[in-house]
């Protein structure tokens, strides 16, 4: 459950640290967005070294959950519900990492 929520968080923070430039580009946004932006890709760096397995491992666990994450910002920041599809593309994302992070060791 530890490591999930670390997933969750590191996804939470490349996402965010994403988002505010293209919103700066796209929409025009204060430059200021650029200083979270920069903490938050920072953090998201820092956040991948707290994983205990290799990194090629982790990164690619790590892919199922963002794409998670990735759907509920869709939905949740941007106001766009995820489709069918996407909901069916996110499952088989998460059983490939679950696939990954729970092989034996």
């Amino acid at each position: 459950m530890k490591t999930i929520l670390l997933y969750v968080v590191t996804a939470l923070a490349e996402i965010a640290g994403c988002y505010l430039p293209a919103l700066w580009l796209k929409q025009h946004g204060s430059p200021w967005l650029l200083v979270p932006a920069a903490v938050s890709l920072s953090l998201f760096a820092w956040l991948l070294t707290l994983h205990d397995a290799a990194s090629g491992r982790v990164y690619a666990a790590y892919g199922g959950v963002y794409i998670g994450v990735a759907l509920l910002w869709l939905w949740g920041v941007d106001g766009i519900r995820p489709s069918v599809w996407d909901i069916a593309g996110v499952l088989v994302a998460l059983a490939g990492m679950g696939i990954i992070v729970c092989q034996p060791r």
